[in-house]
């Protein structure tokens, strides 16, 4: 007879999942307090989403993190699947082994490490910092997930649809867009949907690459905190769990729809 989950497990788990979540349902809660002292509870309201949606700079800076974090996940979507796409198709070319850990060392590089990196780079070639040394940086961290994510879609590739395509008269380069992207599609998605949430909520990196007028929201968040914690920021922290829990959820519905996509196609088989 199958035994059901003993005390011990559950009660560690139930630590486990409070440890992690209750922080954030706390944060969540407090951001509809009607006291402007943020320990201090004053009854359900939504006036500090009113006065975020009238705090001019934290909504540019909001604006500009969706802005590079667009633009850097797209980035690292066509790089990192470009990418994924040699280390599995490619076979045992010259410098591939060099080719994968440039790819994958960010890793497991510490964050810090890559920004004083980067940072390093941007003044030996004396550009400007900002939003396009911003954007750059988070590509480069990025990329290296879209790969991870894109190759194990490709390593159970089914190339008989591909082979099939090109006995017919296909050109390659046409079937890889006709035949092999829309397949990985859901991959690719869930790709750019993990660089995106990464690049949104980054801090370490974006404040070793920024300049000038390119003050993203994590660290505009940051530099308020660090004067004292203000109930809009318990409204803006809200807004990005939403945003990110929305990317994780999508990403994580395309990767399930892919399976099933590939599960009835082996069926059929």
């Amino acid at each position: 007879m199958r035994k059901g989950p003993s005390l011990f497990n559950v009660t560690s788990v139930a630590l486990g999942l409070a440890f992690l979540y209750l922080p954030i349902v706390i944060l969540v809660i407090y951001s509809f307090n009607a006291s402007r002292l943020v320990t201090v509870w004053g009854g359900w309201s939504t006036r500090w989403y009113v006065e975020l949606w009238n705090d001019a700079a934290m909504l540019e800076a909001a604006w500009i993190s969706l802005r590079i974090a667009a633009l850097s996940a797209t980035l690292a979507t066509v790089l990192g699947t470009l990418a994924a796409v040699a280390l599995v198709r490619a076979g045992r070319f010259r410098g591939r082994t060099a080719f994968s850990a440039m790819i994958y060392a960010p890793l497991v590089m510490p964050e810090v490490i890559t920004g004083l990196a980067l940072l390093l780079l941007f003044v030996a070639l004396n550009v400007d910092r900002g939003f396009w040394t911003v954007t750059a940086a988070h590509t480069t961290l990025t990329m290296c997930f879209v790969a991870v994510v894109v190759q194990s879609r490709l390593l159970d590739f089914d190339r008989s649809l591909e082979e099939a395509a090109m006995d017919l008269g296909c050109p390659p380069l046409k079937t890889f867009f006709t035949i092999t992207l829309p397949l990985i599609f859901p991959a690719v998605a869930a790709g750019w949907l993990l660089a995106f949430t990464l690049s949104l909520d980054d801090l370490v990196i974006a404040s070793f690459t920024t300049g000038p007028g390119a003050t993203t929201l994590p660290i505009r968040i940051y530099s308020e905190v660090r004067l004292g914690v203000k109930p809009q920021i318990n409204a803006i922290c809200t807004v990005m769990i939403a945003v990110v829990a929305f990317g994780v959820i999508v990403a994580a519905l395309l990767a399930k729809r892919g399976e099933l996509v590939r599960a009835r196609r082996a069926a059929k088989a």
